[in-house]
């Protein structure tokens, strides 16, 4: 795991190579839906090829992707591959993905009516509207109010929507992501510094550009049924069809999507970095190669299979 654009694909496609006897199972909130390919910088059909890989293209970008249905998806995926005798290799950046997989959270259901009737409140009212709806999740639920701040909008709708649809606190749905338990997953991340990883960030989109990647939103836009909720939300499709559909400019389209993914990054690398159970490598230099660390995980990898 890591920020995006640390490299982390790169170096676990390195390790399936070396190792042999593994798959990669993505997690990537993005990379389940078919037709986002230039943007979330999937694996070529070439390294696909050469390395089995789970949990991509396993959605149309008109559905919305849950975190339970993605448990379930790669719980399935784990299990087939342990098997046929071999390793799963997690990779990706969707922090709470992943503490849905390796901590085998009790994900809560989903309640889409009164999801919207929250959004539309806070829509009309603002500020003020969340405030009061925190409020109130503060008098069915103290324990998960004080979990997270009255302007996180995310967040307090979901947790009021649970607490309302299912009858139940939200905080009863185990012990919340504060707690890191035991796991029998072993958890690598690649660190790289902020400025690195925002240089990398902004060669990538130029990259991503030169491949097509308008043409790929473009694409999108056609589809009978359009794009759901959370494919919209991606980063770079964003910004993209904003482009595309409202006539933003290019450059300033592409000037937000860098930033905004330069916030994620940083998000990220707070997400991660609070987990006490990751063993962080980092490659040094100047312009460090993420693949640097590659002997030194194996050696790890290694150690670890031997003394299981």
């Amino acid at each position: 795991m890591g920020t995006t654009a640390s490299g982390k694909s790169a170096v676990a496609l390195s390790l399936a190579r070396e190792l042999g006897d593994v798959e990669i199972v993505s997690v990537d909130s993005m990379q389940v839906y078919r037709g986002m390919d230039i943007g979330t910088a999937k694996p070529s059909p070439e390294e696909r090829t050469r390395v089995p890989h789970h949990l991509i293209d396993v959605a149309d970008p008109d559905e919305d992707f849950t975190v339970a249905r993605f448990q379930a998806a790669a719980a399935q995926a784990i299990a087939g591959v342990e098997s046929r005798g071999r390793r799963a290799l997690l990779v990706g950046g969707t922090g709470l993905y992943l503490r849905a997989v390796v901590d085998e959270l009790d994900v809560p259901g989903q309640w889409p009516e009164l999801r919207a009737a929250l959004e539309a409140e806070v829509d009309r009212g603002g500020r003020v509207a969340l405030a009061d709806l925190h409020t109130r999740l503060r008098a069915l639920d103290p324990l998960a109010a004080s979990r997270m701040l009255p302007t996180n909008r995310r967040r307090v709708l979901r947790a009021l929507e649970v607490t309302l649809g299912s009858g139940r606190p939200f905080s009863g749905f185990g012990p919340g992501l504060d707690a890191y338990p035991r796991t029998r997953y072993r958890m690598a991340g690649i660190s790289l510094p902020s400025e690195v990883v925002a240089r990398r960030i902004q060669a990538r989109y130029q990259k991503q550009l030169d491949a097509g990647f308008v043409d790929e939103v473009r694409a999108l836009c056609t589809r009978p049924r359009g794009l759901s909720r959370t494919a919209r939300q991606a980063l770079g499709y964003r910004e993209l069809l904003a482009h595309v559909e409202e006539g933003v400019p290019l450059q300033d389209a592409v000037d937000r999507a860098v930033s905004r993914t330069r916030r994620f990054a940083r998000r990220q690398r707070v997400w991660f970095r609070r987990d006490p159970r990751i063993s962080w490598y980092a490659p040094e230099g100047g312009e460090p190669n993420p693949l640097a660390v590659v002997p030194a995980l194996l050696g790890d990898w290694e150690r670890c299979r031997s003394s299981a």
